[in-house]
């Protein structure tokens, strides 16, 4: 069986053809800049990569492109689109409509629809991929949803202590997000460590971060909220503050609330708007160099996702396993040790040794820790096309 993972942002369109047997991705791609000028798809199959100019109005001119790029008869891995014979699609909210993947139909769009308020940025994209897809190819298709392993969380984690009716009637909660990365590497830890009932903490750590605490394979908090703005400093997002400050930055700058939550929390804080700078690559190398911006932000990164560790060993009366993960939690040496370092009271010590590694499972483990720690790559486009296959074998039976 061939799955076509598709994964579409405001302004991306990321996807995967992989053939389930082995699960192996067959090829995988990104549509870059998506209504924007300049607009190109980088196309990989193995250690081949063609780039591709090509207009991209909208995400339907963009499948388009990526669907005639997969079968094209140079760089092309199948004969004909009747070689997909499912498509799975990461759509960023399920609100408390949807627990877990699902197969979709009208009223799964009808529902996505409504919940497009939610996820203004990449709901519309999501819905548009996912329409575009429907007339393109006669398959079942799937939608895996990244809010959906967080909604195991008890009611006492999701709700904020607000009137019961922004609750009840505005969908004012906890929901959290990167659920499929998190669901992945818990899974794989679990696996690891032969335990099904482990308490596992989960950081994915990148651009965007959240940390996530697992037990016995469900969610029972995380660090995003109602949006992915809140938890730890991320690199160009705010994480946790004093709400207040929000009326407090609009007096003071003259904006409306959506301009300051959308320019000053989301795109000019976070590390950014410590350092200057939001890669933590060029933050490392700063600090390095003595740049004291560049040494605080790290600092109260580090810092901050130290604090969700010790906050959600409380919350599930230990933890059998810390995972890194993300593109900063699995290739920043120096960012893990500054987080792990000084959790000895938990049992939770690393080996400088065995942490000395990038992009690739490891157990960095201390001799005589406790505590299990793992960095283990994400990987949510197979989660995603685990879910489709199985949903599209259920069909059959």
């Amino acid at each position: 069986m061939k799955i076509l993972v598709i994964n579409a942002g405001s302004s991306s369109l990321k996807y995967q053809l992989i053939e389930m047997e082995t699960e192996q991705v067959i090829a995988k791609g990104v549509c870059e800049r998506v209504t924007m000028e300049k607009s190109r798809l980088v196309h990989k199959v193995g250690d081949k990569e063609v780039k591709i100019e090509h207009p991209m109005p909208d995400h339907t001119e963009a499948l388009s492109l990526v669907l005639s790029t997969l079968t094209d008869k140079e760089y092309g891995v199948i004969s004909s689109l009747k070689e997909i014979n499912a498509v799975g699609h990461r759509v960023l909210h399920g609100a408390e409509d949807f627990k877990e993947s699902v197969l979709i139909d009208d009223e799964v769009v009808r529902i996505c629809e409504k919940n497009k308020e939610l996820g203004p940025l990449h709901m519309p994209a999501n819905i548009a991929c996912i329409c575009a897809c429907r007339k393109l190819l006669n398959v079942p298709q799937v939608a895996a949803f990244d809010t959906s392993f967080h909604q195991t969380m008890p009611d006492y984690a999701y709700r904020y202590a607000l009137p019961e009716k922004f609750y009840t009637e505005w969908r004012m909660r906890r929901f959290g997000f990167h659920g499929t990365s998190h669901k992945y590497v818990s899974g794989e830890a679990a696996k690891y460590l032969g335990k099904k009932d482990a308490k596992i903490i989960t950081c994915h750590l990148g651009n965007g971060s959240s940390m996530a605490a697992v037990k016995a394979g469900k969610c029972v908090d995380t660090s995003m909220g109602y949006t992915p703005l809140a938890g730890v400093p991320m690199g160009t997002r705010c994480g946790d503050i004093d709400p207040a400050l929000l009326e407090a930055i609009c007096n003071k700058t003259g904006m409306n609330i959506s301009d300051a939550v959308n320019l000053c929390l989301n795109k000019m804080s976070g590390v950014y708007g410590i350092a200057g700078v939001s890669d933590f690559r060029d933050l490392a190398d700063l600090a390095s160099k003595g740049d004291d911006k560049a040494r605080l932000a790290l600092d109260m990164f580090s810092y901050a996702v130290k604090k969700f560790i010790g906050s959600y060993a409380a919350a599930m009366n230990g933890v059998d396993a810390v995972v890194m993960t993300g593109g900063i939690g699995e290739n920043s040496v120096g960012v893990r040790e500054m987080i792990l370092k000084d959790l000895d009271y938990l049992g939770i010590s690393i080996d400088p040794a065995k942490n000395n590694v990038r992009g690739k499972f490891a157990d960095i483990t201390a001799e005589g820790g406790k505590v299990k720690v793992l960095v283990i790559p994400t990987n949510e486009e197979l989660v995603i096309a685990r879910d489709t296959k199985a949903i599209v074998e259920s069909l059959a039976k």
